[in-house]
């Protein structure tokens, strides 16, 4: 097996990780220091995408996945100040939005790998980023979809602020939401320099069994 492909498998896993813990810590009103790591599993998808194909992007992606599985469900297994680490709606939201979007993340890459090296990258990755925080946060806090779990009250998160504290009326979630998203799509313009460096020193390296 190529070692790239092994260190996007533990790059991921370290990623997912790394989220799963500071998602819980604040920053500021909006954000929580999960939103700067989380950004960086697109950048590890994308670079594996670039350098082994869909089909190895999509089994770093799995692996990435199955990590998120196991931290849910032991967050949802410890308690904290307020009930579990991790409602049950968070544990699916969560996983719902990282598999969908990393797949599409993984489709669009393909359909554009052939465009300018720049192209690919940005534009899967805004698209599943879109994405992932339309479904986490909806899932995760909408009171629409109150029958994920409906003993977990999320009426704070329904409380209706002016939007990011200066815009429209709008549900909590939904400034939480948006903050994430710009966060993200931040995050993607900086990993341009980092994906194209490392994409040039993996491919460089000799392939190893």
């Amino acid at each position: 097996m190529n070692r790239g492909f092994l260190i996007g498998v533990v790059a991921m896993a370290a990623v997912v990780v790394a989220s799963n813990i500071l998602v819980q810590f604040l920053l500021g009103n909006w954000l929580t220091w999960g939103a700067f790591t989380y950004p960086l599993a697109f950048l590890v998808t994308d670079i594996t995408n670039r350098l082994y194909g869909v089909s190895q992007a999509r089994k770093v992606v799995l692996a990435g996945f199955v990590v998120g599985l196991a931290c849910s469900f032991i967050g949802t297994q410890l308690s904290g100040e307020f009930g579990p680490l991790v409602t049950w709606r968070i544990a699916i939201g969560s996983g719902t939005a990282f598999l969908v979007a990393q797949m599409l993340d993984v489709a669009v890459f393909d359909r554009l790998r052939a465009g300018r090296w720049w192209q690919a990258p940005l534009v899967s990755s805004a698209v599943g980023a879109s994405v992932d925080t339309l479904i986490f946060f909806s899932i995760a806090f909408a009171a629409q979809l109150s029958f994920f779990e409906p003993a977990n009250d999320v009426s704070w998160a329904n409380e209706v602020l002016p939007l990011l504290g200066m815009g429209p009326a709008a549900p909590l979630w939904v400034s939480l939401a948006v903050a994430d998203w710009c966060v993200k799509v931040l995050l993607m313009l900086v990993a341009l320099g980092p994906y194209r460096q490392l994409s040039k020193m993996f491919s460089a390296q000799p392939e190893t069994a």
